[in-house]
């Protein structure tokens, strides 16, 4: 499986951004699908994930702002990011994971976010 991930740049505080994860595969077929981070000098934290039921878990720094979903004709996660905050400035990553026998990880490239004035 490979990830394609789009969408980041630069915008104000209390702007947003709305990112895009593409897949090689059906995603039908991946289990779980999330969003990770991360900023510099830090270690890279899980932002939200869906499962391939659609169930959702975002991190306390996000909820309420952040909303993922996956397209699965698409073939497609995205997060939209409302009311950005500096600390939001991250690389943002985009992973899956299938599991068939073991755990499968795979992540794409990642996509730069900054918020700042």
């Amino acid at each position: 499986v490979q990830l394609q991930a789009s969408g980041g740049g630069l915008v104000q505080p209390g702007g947003s951004l709305r990112l895009s994860c593409v897949a090689s595969t059906s995603i039908v077929s991946i289990n779980g699908m999330g969003w990770y981070r991360q900023a510099p000098g830090k270690q890279r934290e899980l932002v939200a994930r869906i499962s391939r039921g659609g169930s959702t878990n975002y991190a306390d720094s996000v909820k309420g702002r952040f909303t993922i979903s996956r397209d699965n004709a698409k073939n497609t996660m995205s997060l939209q990011m409302n009311s950005l905050k500096p600390e939001d400035t991250a690389v943002y990553y985009c992973h899956a994971f299938v599991v068939r026998g073991g755990v499968e990880d795979y992540w794409g490239q990642g996509t730069l976010v900054t918020v700042s004035s």
